[in-house]
């Protein structure tokens, strides 16, 4: 097959180890810059033209889209689709996922368990919102932020105050969310492919650090998900119709509790504390859907 990885970085872990798997596998795999894609919307033809030439002869892709890209990124996996091309990720999964707010809501109406969140339309009534939570420290996150950008720990009533003023200041939208102290900095990441569970990780934060991501400074170990954790990495995956995704969720005093869904999961952390290739797994998941 021909396979895309939309990817503007080739150097990168997670993409040099598709290229690796997939050439093991007889495919043909090539890395385009989802940026310098042109997309050409034409009656019955819809068309990508990349680096002087048309993109008609892919059977696959597999889209690596930051989330500082998201809508052009989206826009060119939307293309792909209309071309008939498979994707491991549909433009709109990818959408719904990065949208933290709209993702919450149709997570917690499938009944999937989640920290107690608020969001306001710039409420100044900061005690109130605290209240709605459970009083301090709460978690602060912006709607937009990714690998722990965006979130702030607020220990008392004046700092939530302090953040929330800011956010609202830059009009940046911010969720308010509790603070589960038990889980002591660390959480754990599953990884999905076509809805069952390849591997999982438990990340500790750094010392001092509330957040685990790897990218802060945080550590990871395999870890065996119990029942009740693979249960929601499997139903919050099918839920936003995300059949390669990364679930992360907290280990609390009333079962796990679901963080974030990640249309774009990064291996590095993934494959090196597991010992798993999870790279095959996403090769193996596209030759099943293509054959």
């Amino acid at each position: 097959m021909n396979i895309v990885i939309l990817s503007r970085n080739p150097q990168l872990y997670s993409t040099e180890r598709f290229v690796e798997e997939g050439e093991k596998r007889g495919h043909k795999i090539e890395v385009i810059d989802p940026l310098k894609c042109d997309i050409i919307i034409e009656k019955q033809k819809p068309t990508i033209y990349y680096n002087d030439r048309y993109l008609d002869y892919v059977d696959a892709i597999i889209p690596r889209i930051g989330a500082s890209v998201t809508f052009f990124g989206c826009a060119v996996v939307r293309q792909f689709e209309m071309m008939n091309v498979f994707t491991t990720v549909t433009s709109d999964a990818i959408i719904r996922s990065r949208d933290k707010l709209r993702s919450f809501q149709r997570l917690s109406k499938v009944g999937i368990g989640m920290p107690k969140t608020v969001f306001t339309n710039y409420s100044r009534d900061v005690e109130k919102v605290i209240s709605h939570v459970g009083g301090t420290p709460v978690i602060i996150k912006l709607l937009e932020g990714t690998q722990g950008l965006g979130v702030v720990l607020a220990e008392t009533k004046n700092a939530a105050e302090s953040v929330l003023e800011a956010f609202n200041g830059l009009q940046a939208r911010a969720l308010v969310q509790e603070y589960i102290a038990e889980a002591k900095g660390a959480d754990l990441r599953a990884l999905v492919v076509d809805g069952q569970v390849v591997g999982a990780i438990k990340r500790q934060g750094k010392e001092g650090e509330f957040r685990s991501n790897l990218h802060r400074g945080g550590s990871a170990n395999i870890v065996k998900l119990n029942h009740d954790e693979l249960k929601v990495a499997m139903n919050a995956a099918r839920a936003l119709k995300l059949p390669v995704c990364g679930v992360d969720m907290l280990q609390s005093a009333r079962g796990p509790l679901l963080l974030e869904v990640n249309s774009t999961p990064g291996l590095e952390g993934i494959e090196t504390a597991t010992g798993r290739n999870i790279a095959k797994a996403i090769i193996s998941f596209i030759e099943k859907n293509k054959q």
